[in-house]
């Protein structure tokens, strides 16, 4: 088996996630009659371009601590906290389609799981640079 195969199915799985989103926001331009390049108009395109938007803010915070967890600690935990990520992005698009209100807890839950990631990676490296001698 490939090393790391666990992370690199969720990286995917992420990375599809987020395709869909971008195509949520193309069908919405149509739905909603906002063309492009317009990102305003109306306001139920604007949650759906949000979600979109969002979720790119927070790829390169989620993926890089993605992969630095797997790489410092364990493929298969990061992976785990991959898939908890992906839920709360889930959670995040699927409430504020319907009302902003109701992206919460979907943004709490991946908050949660990227901080776990950012933060056990860190740990991890700072241990090891001081526990380990060079």
């Amino acid at each position: 088996m490939q090393a790391h195969i666990y992370v690199a199915m969720v990286t995917l799985a992420s990375l599809l996630l987020y395709f869909v989103m971008a195509l949520a926001v193309g069908r919405a331009r149509a739905k909603f009659g906002v063309p492009a390049p317009a990102i305003s108009g109306h306001v139920d395109f604007e949650r759906v371009f949000r979600v979109q938007a969002n979720t790119l803010e927070w790829l390169p915070l989620f993926l890089i601590s993605l992969w630095l967890f797997a790489l410092y600690w364990s493929d298969l935990v990061a992976a785990g906290l991959g898939l908890v990520w992906i839920i709360g992005r889930i959670l995040y698009m699927t409430g504020y389609a319907k009302a902003a209100e109701a992206r919460s807890l979907g943004f709490l839950i991946q908050f949660a799981a990227t901080m776990t990631l950012l933060l056990g990676a860190l740990g991890r490296l700072v241990w090891l640079a001081v526990a380990v001698p060079h």
